[in-house]
């Protein structure tokens, strides 16, 4: 497979999975700050690693949730925002239309189609929340499109590496952020559990439920950290995310005979991952751990980028 079609599948995953947990993110944050002091937008684009793009696109206005989400949402001159995201997604498909079947082309430029003609309407009688339902729901879509139809072959397999490695990613930074607000001092067996916030954070990667049905207990900072880091059974922890990404690397190996510092790299992390202890992870310190996978994460996105993308 040529080089530049690797690097649109690739980026057509990250892209698309990028609008879709932006838009989860935001759902559960605007339910967070109905029951707050209202200080959730800096937290937000903290997740983003984009604070001073926020401040400095917000001076005048203060830094409002609602500014926040015109920023992460509509702002085409964030390459982050949910507009940038699906127009990036929808211009790689583009130049793959011969890799992907017409389910997945039909479904994604369908959302682009839709949300450029939301977008072109009067800024002040546009629905925020019903359009942010909107792509969360037509990206789960997408993907699924995906999942049903397209051959299992290198192009497959780019486009799930892409899309894992920055939905692990993005769990880690969520997880990051979210539990140091909560907790600073990073003891997760602190007093003043905060339910409705714990929840929220569990929202972030829709897994408020599937909390209910694996510990059968009240929230503790503990176990939600474990379920979002550690479970294999999550599909959006960040365990499970690496083991996919580990998954397309070996499927990719075998397709090309060789095998490199990314495929090393990704074996590593999975390992990593998959026999950490919750309890040894604190004992290390959550934020260090985190911080180490974040790093080695975008080290091993650099690593793909030289082995198959030539970057």
């Amino acid at each position: 497979m040529l080089s530049s079609t690797a690097k649109n599948l690739y980026w057509m995953g990250r892209y698309l999975q990028r609008a879709k947990s932006t838009a989860r993110l935001i759902e559960a944050t605007q339910r967070m700050a109905l029951q707050s002091r209202g200080e959730e937008a800096v937290g937000v684009a903290a997740i983003f690693g984009m604070e001073d793009e926020f401040r400095q696109s917000q001076q005048q206005s203060g830094g409002r949730l609602a500014d926040l989400i015109d920023f992460l949402v509509l702002d085409q001159n964030n390459p982050s925002s949910i507009a940038s995201s699906i127009g990036a997604a929808r211009r790689n498909a583009r130049e793959e239309r011969n890799n992907i079947t017409v389910d997945v082309w039909e479904s994604l430029n369908g959302l682009w189609l839709e949300l450029n003609a939301r977008l072109r309407r009067n800024r002040a009688q546009l629905d925020r929340g019903a359009l942010i339902e909107m792509v969360r729901t037509q990206a789960v879509m997408i993907f699924g499109a995906a999942q049903v139809t397209l051959l299992r072959d290198e192009a497959y397999n780019f486009l799930q590496l892409g899309a894992f490695l920055e939905r692990a990613d993005n769990t880690a930074r969520i997880l990051d952020v979210k539990f140091h607000v909560l907790r600073p001092d990073g003891n997760p067996d602190a007093g003043g559990l905060d339910y409705f916030a714990w929840s929220e954070v569990l929202a972030c990667i829709g897994a408020v439920r599937t909390y209910r049905r694996i510990y059968r207990s009240a929230l503790h900072p503990m176990k939600v950290a474990e379920l979002m880091m550690l479970r294999r059974d999550v599909p959006r922890s960040v365990h499970h995310c690496l083991g996919m990404v580990d998954s397309s690397m070996g499927e990719l190996a075998d397709v090309y005979g060789t095998r490199g510092e990314a495929d090393r790299l990704a074996g590593e992390l999975h390992a990593r991952l998959r026999y950490a202890r919750i309890d040894k992870v604190f004992e290390q310190g959550l934020k260090s751990f985190l911080g180490n996978v974040r790093a080695d994460i975008a080290t091993l996105s650099d690593e793909i980028g030289r082995q198959f993308l030539l970057d």
